[in-house]
């Protein structure tokens, strides 16, 4: 098993790194890529010491997956080459993920249709990831009508730049700014680029990406993305109008079974999600459910996730691991 992994040097490859040694992934041959500024960088994975290669170096050496997370244009310009070796290539970005003729996979929930033909795997986007997580098992039994959701996200989600922002300014240095304002004491409701029709790039992704990985257009999403100054992990405030009626009762006995998914909800002894719990996790976590007592058969919850890990790279990572473990590489 020759593994690639490409943005090695960047926050989602680092962990990427990290989780596949927790996780004693299956490799005889490890390729550390990045762009040609990082090229001959050196670093360490499982006590061993590897050198930065550039793509050109990469694609000769025909790796069977590669795990990419170095941004949408690279992922246009390069996944296609790899493919076409005959790499397996698994994309965290934004590139390929509502292209008809790729697969958007979160693997608890919808691996099952990968086949050996499936050359480039689109990665969902973070916050999609931890809301399915928990909305698949509720829309298999009870079927959504509508989702409204608001996000809470870390500002690891946009990158170093953006951590080093914070902390420049919670140290009071002033330095390269990665948002339009001050994150620290502030709250920015702008998570990616504007469109067209108002809302953020980051928002149109909540609101299609889940039906393309559950399969399902009857339902509709709309969501509000917010950054806030926390260094690690997404938060979501999710409300959810089903077709059938629920009892509290089973919704949190379903998600407790859920296999990724951990219930955290007794508001008697203040137990409920929050990113400083979520940190270096791979699950996503679920609490205060409650009903809405304004609209019948509809729900609020509150859920976190790790963005880094299962919003990210465990994520990518598990995908390598079912299409090694079902013979599809």
């Amino acid at each position: 098993m020759k593994l690639a992994v490409v943005g090695a040097t960047g926050m989602v490859g680092e962990v990427m790194l990290k989780v596949l040694a927790e996780r004693n992934f299956p490799l005889d041959e490890l390729l550390l890529v990045a762009s040609k500024r990082s090229i001959g960088k050196e670093i360490t994975f499982k006590d061993k010491t590897y050198k930065v290669i550039g793509m050109e170096d990469a694609l000769a050496a025909k790796p069977d997956i590669a795990l990419f997370s170095a941004g949408g244009s690279t992922s246009l310009e390069w996944a296609p080459k790899f493919a076409k070796v005959g790499t397996t290539v698994i994309d965290n970005s934004s590139a390929w993920r509502m292209d008809r003729d790729k697969k958007l996979i979160v693997p608890e929930i919808n691996a099952q249709i990968l086949t050996k033909e499936d050359k480039i795997i689109a990665n969902p986007n973070c916050s999609t990831i931890q809301l399915v997580m928990v909305l698949a098992p509720l829309h298999k039994k009870y079927k959504m009508k509508r989702v409204v959701v608001s996000t809470y996200q870390s500002v690891s989600g946009t990158g170093l730049k953006a951590v080093q922002q914070m902390e420049n300014e919670m140290a009071g240095i002033k330095g390269e700014m990665a948002y339009p304002y001050p994150i620290h004491k502030n709250a920015l409701p702008h998570c990616d680029v504007f469109e067209e029709n108002g809302y953020t790039k980051e928002e149109m992704k909540l609101a299609r990406e889940p039906q393309k990985i559950l399969d399902d257009r009857t339902f509709s999403i709309t969501a509000t993305a917010v950054r806030i100054p926390t260094s690690g992990g997404h938060s979501e405030s999710v409300n959810v109008e089903f077709e059938n009626e629920f009892e509290l009762g089973d919704v949190r006995k379903m998600l407790h079974e859920t296999p990724g998914v951990t219930l955290q909800d007794n508001i008697d002894t203040n137990i409920y999600p929050m990113p400083i719990y979520a940190h270096d996790k791979d699950e996503v976590f679920v609490g205060r459910i409650r009903r809405d007592e304004t609209q019948e058969n509809t729900i609020n919850m509150w859920i976190v996730s790790d963005n880094l890990r299962k919003g990210a790279a465990t994520n990518t990572i598990q995908i390598a691991e079912y299409l090694v473990a079902n013979s599809l590489i």
